[in-house]
């Protein structure tokens, strides 16, 4: 679990991914929607819900009386932990893959998404209602990368039928 979870260490994976389709003309609109729905889970999960909500990660209760100290599996992140951005961030890439009605791309990502998802809970930096709030967050910035990349797309065609 500690290696699929850094699988999501800075979107790096999903970015990659995003710039790789971009290279295709016949994906090209697929990966400028990745790569929208990746900002826009940076801007609204990581820079403005994470320090707004404030909620401390699990481990920052070890040592209470009573309460299983849980072993380090991963280095321990510094930021808050509600919503979980290593979440948000695989489902607002993966999510729109599935407008690609391509089984053989969507399917694997959305099951690296959810492992990703899995692995966060398991390496005991999030609660399951991070990673759940990742999940929705993510789907979320996905159909709304959609919605806007899809609407800058037919302004362009539009401009060009024009002239």
């Amino acid at each position: 679990m500690p290696f699929i979870t850094h699988l999501g260490d800075a979107g790096i994976i999903w970015i990659v991914f995003a710039v790789f389709l971009m290279c295709f003309k016949k994906y090209r609109k697929f990966g400028i929607m990745m790569a929208a729905g990746l900002l826009l889970s940076l801007i609204i999960n990581d820079s403005i819900l994470k320090p707004l909500i404030a909620r401390p990660r699990p481990f920052n209760f070890e040592g209470w009386p009573g309460i299983f100290k849980w072993p380090a599996l991963i280095a321990k992140p510094s930021d808050y932990s509600f919503p979980s951005g290593h979440t948000s961030s695989p489902f607002a890439a993966a999510a729109v893959l599935i407008f690609t009605k391509k089984k053989r791309i969507y399917i694997p990502s959305l099951v690296l998404a959810f492992l990703i998802a899995f692995s966060r809970i398991y390496v005991h930096v999030h609660y399951s209602t991070d990673v759940l709030a990742g999940i929705i967050g993510g789907t979320l910035y996905a159909l709304l990368a959609v919605l806007i990349v899809s609407r800058i797309d037919s302004v362009i065609k539009n401009r060009k039928k024009k002239t």
